[in-house]
């Protein structure tokens, strides 16, 4: 008689949660900040305290993640735009290499008010930008004295800092990625006024309620904000691999070919 393992049912999801809470532990996702600037919104998901820090809990934090990650999903599969924020010099990095692998619109810098509000005139503003970059590509600056060109390229470098992370994006998006929404409220401020959904790493001294899609976890710590800024893109890109292969796989009917009669 062979001997067989029985799986009980569950068991498979319960190891998955597992390796990701182990995974974001090992980031450093569980710290939050002090008592003392808990956000009341974030207090079903503090586990306890330690060193004056409060600890989350990640349990909860790895539901949330899962969410969010179907979220984004979806927006690649649909061919929808996320556009990703995160102007804190320990966020920087990882918004601007995860949105660029992607194609994505980003701000890994500080937040220009009027983004999405004002959105009309900051499509001129990266217009500008895209003639400069082209005009100076072709040497057509050249004809200018070596002063003038000068102020071009201080030009073009004060534009791409602003706005360079927004160069394609034709429209406004569908929704945001925001790592600290305390520290981009504007950027969550202006999303509400549109409607628009957002996904955000949070510490436990921001307010979710307004957050469509939060992600209760350090908000602080590079590998921790790199952790979650990755997943999340990771989700969104495997929304737009499933979207090609279903475009690839669907057929093409041809004039013609429909069955006689029908």
């Amino acid at each position: 008689m062979t001997n067989t393992t029985v799986i009980p049912q569950g068991t498979e999801d319960h190891l998955a949660q597992a390796e990701v809470v182990s995974r974001m532990f090992s980031v450093g996702a569980h710290y939050g900040c002090s008592r003392a600037r808990r956000h009341p919104s974030v207090a079903p998901y503090i586990y306890g305290t330690k060193e004056k820090l409060e600890i989350i809990d990640l349990t909860k934090t790895a539901a949330q993640l899962a969410r969010a990650k179907e979220f984004a999903h979806t927006l690649g599969a649909e061919g929808k735009v996320l556009l990703m924020v995160g102007g804190k010099s320990e966020a920087q990095k990882a918004v601007r290499e995860t949105a660029e692998s992607l194609g994505l619109p980003y701000v890994a810098g500080r937040w220009i008010g009027g983004t999405l509000s004002n959105f009309p005139e900051i499509k001129k503003r990266v217009a500008r930008l895209e003639t400069l970059r082209t005009q100076r590509e072709k040497g057509e600056l050249a004809k200018y004295t070596k002063r003038e060109q000068l102020m071009f390229d201080r030009e073009i470098a004060k534009l791409e800092e602003k706005f360079g992370g927004l160069m394609g994006m034709e429209a406004l998006p569908q929704a945001l990625l925001v790592v600290d929404p305390r520290f981009e409220h504007i950027a969550v401020r202006e999303a509400r006024e549109f409607s628009l959904p957002v996904i955000a790493l949070a510490s436990t001294d921001c307010d979710i309620a307004p957050i469509a899609y939060p992600i209760v976890a350090n908000d602080a710590a590079r590998a921790s904000i790199a952790f979650f800024v990755e997943e999340i893109g990771k989700a969104y890109g495997e929304g737009m691999r499933r979207k090609k292969e279903a475009a690839a796989a669907s057929p093409t009917a041809e004039p013609g070919t429909e069955e006689e009669g029908a």
